[in-house]
């Protein structure tokens, strides 16, 4: 970790000094156009405005330092400017972070939105020696809001960080984020895609559909699917498979849709299965990162997000719903084990 004392230029000093490690997201604004953010390490200490208070013993010792910061002066990248880059030490009260970066993201869009925000943290020696995600929730329209991203510390030597870049913003609907975790939606389920797996040119991702509210849930059938572009635009040239056999019959998602009834705590699940390989003269290769998602018919529509690069292939595979025999709900006290009568 290093903890050489940089000089702080002018135009960055009143917010490096207000700054905190990182949380790994946001708060949207508050009605009157402020921002509010979570609560960062040292807890007793606020990100965006006012210092320590008088009963504070903890403080930020990283030192704030003037490493490159590409975009506080330049234009924002698809809506996000870096705004500040801190390096850590170990009496900084904020444990397990090297460094942290913040952001701003504006929605330039006409509906509130949810953005996913990938950083990379570059290495004095050359390329990105980390990078990590700020999730920042419920932007208005025209709305700017901060985040932050930490990078943690690494086993033995840490990488020194001379400047940070974008590598990556996604953004869905507001009303149509998914999530694996927190509160229950109002439609009594949280539907999400796992990190998917990938070799030799076949792609593998799941659906995972999970009952988090009080009454049973029924699916029968497959999850009806529209891709998007990075713009947000549907993805027309792409056929969507019922069964993933047509792509390979190693992925497991074939077979005939059964009736699946899911109790609270249980969960259902849903194979994808595409090629990224491309093939001359057949058209330009696609890529949709976006995917809505419908469970049933009649369902809230859910935007994932799992990076289809399908090249040239133009087809998709998607396997019915099956229940996750596997999923252990993690809100559930665990069950006492029996004891016999003597």
């Amino acid at each position: 970790m290093p903890t050489t004392s940089r000089a702080v230029p002018a135009a960055l000093a009143g917010v490096l000094l207000l700054a905190a490690c990182g949380s790994q997201s946001a708060s949207p604004g508050d009605d009157d156009g402020g921002v509010r953010a979570e609560t960062l390490c040292p807890s007793d200490f606020s990100q965006y405005g006012g210092a320590p208070s008088a009963e504070s013993s903890a403080g930020p010792s990283g030192t704030p330092t003037p490493l490159p910061v590409p975009s506080v002066a330049g234009p924002a990248e698809d809506g996000v400017k870096i705004t500040a880059l801190y390096a850590w030490g170990p009496q900084s009260g904020c444990a397990g972070v090297e460094y942290s970066a913040e952001f701003e993201v504006t929605n330039r869009e006409t509906e509130t939105a949810t953005y996913t925000v990938t950083l990379g943290f570059l290495s004095a020696a050359g390329g990105v020696a980390d990078d990590g995600e700020g999730v920042v929730e419920a932007v208005g329209p025209g709305r700017t809001v901060k985040g932050s991203v930490v990078m943690a510390q690494t086993v033995g030597h840490a990488p020194e960080v001379s400047g940070v870049e974008v590598v990556e913003v996604r953004s869905v609907p507001a009303a149509e984020a998914s999530s694996d975790s927190g509160p229950c939606p109002k439609s009594g389920v949280r539907l999400y895609a796992d990190d998917g797996d990938a070799a030799m040119g076949l792609r593998v991702a799941g659906l995972r559909l999970v009952n988090c509210g009080t009454r049973p849930y029924q699916l029968n059938g497959y999850p009806k699917l529209e891709l998007h572009d990075e713009d947000h635009d549907t993805v027309d040239s792409v056929r969507i498979l019922h069964g993933t056999d047509r792509i390979s019959t190693a992925t497991g998602g074939s077979g005939s849709p059964q009736p699946v009834v899911l109790r609270p705590g249980e969960a259902a699940e849903a194979g994808l299965a595409w090629r990224n390989t491309t093939e001359a003269g057949v058209g330009d290769p696609v890529n949709a990162p976006y995917l809505r998602v419908w469970a049933k018919p009649g369902a809230d529509p859910v935007m994932v997000v799992p990076e289809l690069d399908l090249g040239t292939t133009g087809k998709l595979g998607v396997g019915p719903w099956k229940k996750d025999e596997t999923y252990r709900d993690p809100s559930a006290a665990p069950t006492a084990p029996a004891t016999r009568r003597p």
